[in-house]
């Protein structure tokens, strides 16, 4: 702020200034005392009043630094108005963005351009105002008469970013792009361009138009000086050459940049692509790096003689680039070689000995690299069975190595090789649990490799944690013993007390306990991963959606809180950075912030997790109905989620989480492997190729019919409580509230039948389903999503009991004994089906608790505003003892008490089952885990991996393993491990107690009002 200072609106600096630095030193009341005292001096100042807007605006007083700004943007319009500077409306501009009334700062801005033509500075800010209401017409506008005014090349380039802008996310816009052509050849013409950034711009509009030519043309001329690396300028080349399908003169500069740059892999891929002629889409691999599968799967186009030719050309280049890189660990030049005999190999050459001969040289050179397997992935996939067992004969046997780290490390990378070339999910139980018992008895014999590494560097065989992990977890999927998956826990844990900063570790961890039903430590362990910033937007997902359906709300209010706070600061400041990147001529860095922008804006976890901060509102304030009103009259009474997710809203929007980071059993936030039967069809999609990251974007949306319906209910709600308030009353002719409540049964009954399509069913199918399972003929265990199912049982039966309806002529409906024999049945089946918390899946407990917290109590607040409606407060009974029932509708009422006994019996089932379970003391629950982590058999079974480590750690020696090593695993413990997993799983019954409890003194009440 401090370099803005100056005469404003008449008020000297000294005056001004420690307002300012008040404000930077945050003492607001001392800024208030003198910005309030600066404008009694100067009443009818817009600087002063906009000094004063800042800091109300610092101390929370949205309110008043608002009027403060329309007082002053009222004076600014005033025909006496004092004269207009840009700092006065740089001023006001801050406080009015910071208070979301963009539109006010801008109007601000175009009446003093109105008022000064050709002002320069004006205009800029007038522009920065278009930047950050993202209004890409006005911004070009805007520039180019700033461009006319005074003819500078920067303001000619914020045009045509703004051209862009249009083309990039504007219908019709791409018909712009030869009007930005146009611009810079005329500016070419009077003054040539001076920025390297103007010259990618230039080269950018052609290549939207497949100008390749011409661009090529403007990188080989003069211009192209501007490009100072000529690695850079090499780089345009070959593009430009490839893409006019000049293969021979591109591959010729790709030949150039692999001379400069061995070790760039990617650019081998498209030297190698452009030499045989592959007519590939380069701007699908842009971003998120190349894939194997992409780029080549077939015969090539050329002859078997020139396409040899070609290769055995690369091949020599190639084995040029490794005699350079001897003494270097660059390994593209060898990886190049695997990939060449790759292509020669799908050429018509079945047999892949030359392949396989690659891929031992690969490994003879860089087998000890944490790397390595990760590189040849792509290419094992491609051999047959006879062949992937004699490369690991091969590499198993062979080499032998200098130092026992890499020793280490070409064991690490045999086991990693022996997963990806073996089916795992077929390897006997025997077998898995062998190789496991290596992987640790390994590890732990060589802690003492990684004595003098920093606890934030990785450990030495830090890979067998994780392989022993997976393969626990995928026992316990064949076996379903439990045991197995409490030793994948206790092996995290163990790594992690060693090396606090594994993320990956962490990861798999939050997951384990996530199934588990732990969500306390799960979300404990997430909190350690230090999530922030863009990392809220890829990475929340690990979380958020089951701390969503869980008991724990006000931690699950925490997490969404924070994400949603950095997405709307986001939102709110990222003009900022796009107006600095003009400001600064980086006009690419500018397109790229509104792209990222644009991602975040349309980012389907941003919707998911706003209809969803409406409904956990909600559960909040469930046990007071005054307080759940205020919640939907807050959402605009269910409007604001409908708006939100509107069709043409769902058609923009993008998945930005990074499912690459996500656990093989859990490969999205709806499936889970483990709580399924084993099946060898999945388990080969688990442990299988994977799909390159391309083709894995592509499938990975958001479900949009989820959305939708999270979008339905809180509107659902409000109606349904609306219809129960005008339900009919017994003799009377017309219902409450006339047209009215005609209205809301058309509307209601139009968000049903879109609610039902949103379940998966048409309006009929769907009550045809629910009937079924209230009468017993079909499992809730046949649905995918019960809860939703009895949301809408629930809201139907309030739209049939707000206009009288019953089952006539054979017609099916949802009535209120329809409603409590589902209920009843869902609940008494899901706690039939489960076992003791400590062996029941977290699944199966967050239903019961999402039933609670959800569709139950929907049905409790429609059963209070319908008690609202029939029994008036006040009501006085007669001498007689008997209240004034005349307007009262006795059958309704009789089903509505029914039903309140129902829900309150059924919820007092699940606090039963809950008590039994927190009832068990801890000391005998530990014992029943720890009856798991022994095995009578000694050849199979669990516990054995627990053994290995206890035996491992016993000899332990500080001398071996360093102070924080040594003192790491001493101080683990398994038995407090499982007693936090207890304690964390109790935790989730304490709160789902409450929560029941909570409801049953609400029902109770409702008792004593019927």
């Amino acid at each position: 702020m401090a370099s803005k200072f100056g005469l404003a609106g008449g008020i000297p600096e000294r005056r001004v200034r420690p307002i300012w630095d008040a404000v930077d030193s945050r003492q607001y009341k001392a800024a208030l005392k003198l910005s309030t005292a600066l404008l009694q001096k100067y009443p009818k100042s817009p600087y002063a009043l906009a000094l004063k807007a800042v800091v109300l605006e610092r101390m929370g007083k949205g309110d008043e630094a608002l009027s403060m700004c329309l007082d002053a943007k009222e004076l600014l319009h005033s025909d006496t108005g004092p004269f207009l500077d840009d700092l006065t409306l740089s001023t006001l501009q801050i406080v009015l963005q910071r208070l979301d009334r963009l539109d006010l700062a801008t109007s601000c801005y175009e009446h003093a351009c109105n008022k000064y033509i050709n002002n320069l500075e004006i205009m800029m800010g007038l522009f920065n105002c278009y930047v950050r209401e993202y209004s890409y017409i006005k911004q070009q506008q805007t520039a180019i008469k700033m461009y006319k005014a005074v003819g500078e090349e920067r303001f000619l380039m914020w045009a045509v970013c703004s051209i862009q802008l249009q083309v990039n996310y504007t219908s019709g816009g791409e018909k712009l792009l030869p009007l930005a052509e146009a611009l810079i050849k005329k500016h070419i013409s009077k003054s040539s361009l001076h920025e390297p950034e103007a010259l990618t711009m230039y080269i950018s509009i052609l290549e939207q138009q497949k100008k390749f030519d011409a661009a090529f043309e403007v990188i080989s001329g003069d211009l192209g000086s501007l490009i100072l690396r000529e690695e850079d300028k090499l780089r345009m080349k070959g593009r430009l050459l490839g893409q006019s399908c000049n293969y021979a003169a591109a591959s010729e500069i790709l030949q150039k940049i692999l001379a400069m740059r061995p070790d760039d892999y990617e650019t081998f891929l498209q030297y190698l692509c452009y030499l045989l002629e592959e007519d590939i889409d380069w701007s699908k691999h842009t971003s998120g790096g190349f894939c194997i599968e992409c780029i080549s799967s077939s015969k090539s186009k050329l002859s078997e003689e020139e396409f040899d030719i070609r290769l055995s050309s690369a091949l020599s280049f190639v084995e040029e680039l490794q005699k350079d890189a001897v003494q270097n660990c660059t390994r593209g030049p060898y990886l190049a070689t695997i990939e060449i005999e790759r292509r020669r190999s799908l050429n018509g050459n079945s047999n892949n000995s030359k392949v396989v001969e690659a891929l031992v040289n690969y490994y003879e050179r860089f087998g000890h690299y944490p790397c390595f397997a990760t590189d040849v992935e792509r290419y094992l996939n491609g051999l047959n069975e006879q062949e992937k067992a004699e490369l690991l004969d091969k590499i198993s046997n062979k080499f032998s190595v200098n130092s026992e780290v890499h020793t280490l490390g070409h064991a690490v990378t045999v086991y990693r090789i022996q997963e990806i070339c073996s089916s795992l999910w077929k390897t006997s139980i025997q077998d898995l649990e062998t190789t496991t018992l290596e992987k640790m008895k390994l590890f732990c014999k060589s802690l003492h490799l990684s004595k003098e590494l920093d606890q934030q560097e990785s450990m030495f065989g830090e890979e067998l944690l994780f392989m022993a992990t997976n393969t626990l977890v995928l026992l316990f999927w064949r076996t379903k013993k439990l045991g197995y998956l409490l030793e994948a826990i206790l092996v995290v844990e163990f790594g992690l007390r060693i090396r606090r900063h594994a993320n990956l570790l962490k990861v798999l961890l939050v997951h384990l306990y996530l199934f588990l039903g732990a969500l306390h430590s799960a979300c404990d362990w997430y909190q350690t991963l230090d999530v922030k910033n863009i990392l809220l937007e890829t990475i929340s997902h690990h979380i958020l959606p089951q701390m969503l359906i869980s008991p724990h709300f006000n931690k699950a209010s925490d997490l969404m809180k924070e994400y949603l706070k950095f997405a709307d600061d986001h939102s709110r400041d990222s003009g900022d950075l796009t107006c600095l990147a003009y400001r600064h001529r980086n006009y690419s860095r500018a397109i790229e912030f509104v792209a990222f922008h644009m991602k975040l804006r349309n980012s389907s976890q941003y919707l998911i997790s706003k209809l969803d901060s409406f409904i956990l509102d909600l559960k909040l304030n469930a046990n007071n109905l005054d307080e759940v009103e205020k919640v939907l009259e807050s959402a605009n009474y269910g409007l604001k989620p409908l708006e939100l997710a509107q069709p043409d809203k769902l058609e923009k929007l993008t998945c930005n989480i990074d499912s690459q980071t996500r656990p093989w059993w859990s490969p999205s936030t709806t499936v889970n492997y483990l709580s399924m039967p084993f099946d060898e069809e999945a388990a080969s999609v688990c442990f299988g190729p994977k799909p390159c990251i391309h083709k894995t974007n592509e499938n990975v949306g958001p479900d949009k019919s989820e959305i939708e319906r999270k979008s339905l209910v809180p509107r659902l709600v409000y109606l349904s409580m609306q219809a129960a308030l005008s339900a009919p009353k017994e003799n009377a002719e017309t219902t409450n509230g006339g047209a009215s409540s005609a209205t809301i049964a058309v509307e209601l009954g139009s968000l049903l039948e879109r609610y039902a399509r949103s379940i998966g069913f048409s309006f009929s199918d769907a009550i045809d389903a629910i009937l079924s399972i209230s009468t017993g003929e079909k499992s809730f265990k046949e649905f995918s999503d019960i809860v939703s199912c009895i949301s809408f049982a629930i809201f139907v039966n309030a739209w049939n009991a707000s206009l009288s309806r019953t089952e006539n002529s054979g017609q099916k409906t949802i009535s209120w004994e329809s409603v409590d024999k589902l209920i009843t049945s869902c609940v008494r089946e899901i706690i039939s089906s489960m076992g003791p918390t400590l062996t029941s899946i977290g699944s199966e407990v967050l239903v019961l608790v999402q039933l609670v917290a959800e569709p139950l109590s929907w049905h409790i607040w429609i059963m209070q505003s319908f008690i609202k409606s029939l029994v008036p407060l006040g009501k006085r009974k007669k001498k007689s003892g008997q209240s004034d029932k005349q307007n009262i509708n006795i059958p309704l009422m009789k089903a509505i008490h029914d039903s309140v006994h129902c829900v309150s019996d059924a919820i007092g089932e699940v606090r039963k089952w809950v008590s039994d379970q927190l009832n068990r003391s801890e000391d005998l629950d530990l014992d029943f885990l720890m009856t798991h982590l022994t095995s009578a058999d000694n050849s199979v079974g669990t516990g054995k991996i627990l053994n290995v480590i206890k035996e491992s750690l016993g000899v332990v020696e500080k001398f071996e393993v360093g102070d924080r090593i040594y003192d790491s695993v001493k101080s683990w413990d398994p038995t407090s491990v499982l007693r936090n997993l207890i304690g964390s799983q109790r935790k989730l019954l304490a709160d789902f107690s409450q929560i029941s409890d909570s409801k049953l003194r609400v029902l109770e009440s409702m008792k004593q009002s019927i």
